[in-house]
């Protein structure tokens, strides 16, 4: 992952669908990447995907979260772009989804937070 500080953006250059990609950081994971030092590698975390996912296991298993995968927090995130009110192409950049059909999936909206939002 490459950061721009200056446009708050990371560009990804190994993604899930194997192309590289730029995405939107907002002011809060900034303030947390601009306290972590750079790696020598140049990378913002010297860590492999295997360590990752071990570290995830350890840490919900230590916190005593049970059946959450690291995969669940692309939902959490999806919901959460529509609840700041991201319209669907702003949702569609930065899920980078083809498709509704897909943008869908993992969109779960609150049924309350839409009562509100209907007055």
């Amino acid at each position: 992952m490459h950061l721009n500080l200056k446009n708050r953006t990371a560009n990804l250059p190994k993604t899930k669908n194997g192309l590289p990609r730029t995405v939107p950081l907002s002011t809060r994971p900034m303030a947390t990447l601009n306290k972590i030092p750079t790696h020598i590698s140049g990378k913002v975390f010297p860590i492999s995907e295997t360590a990752l996912r071990g570290q995830w296991r350890r840490t919900i298993k230590k916190a005593g979260i049970k059946n959450l995968k690291l995969h669940d927090l692309r939902h959490e995130a999806t919901s959460g772009f529509f609840e700041k009110r991201l319209n669907i192409m702003e949702v569609l950049a930065i899920r980078e989804r083809k498709d509704l059909k897909m943008l869908k999936r993992y969109t779960h909206l609150k049924a309350e937070d839409l009562a509100l939002k209907l007055g």
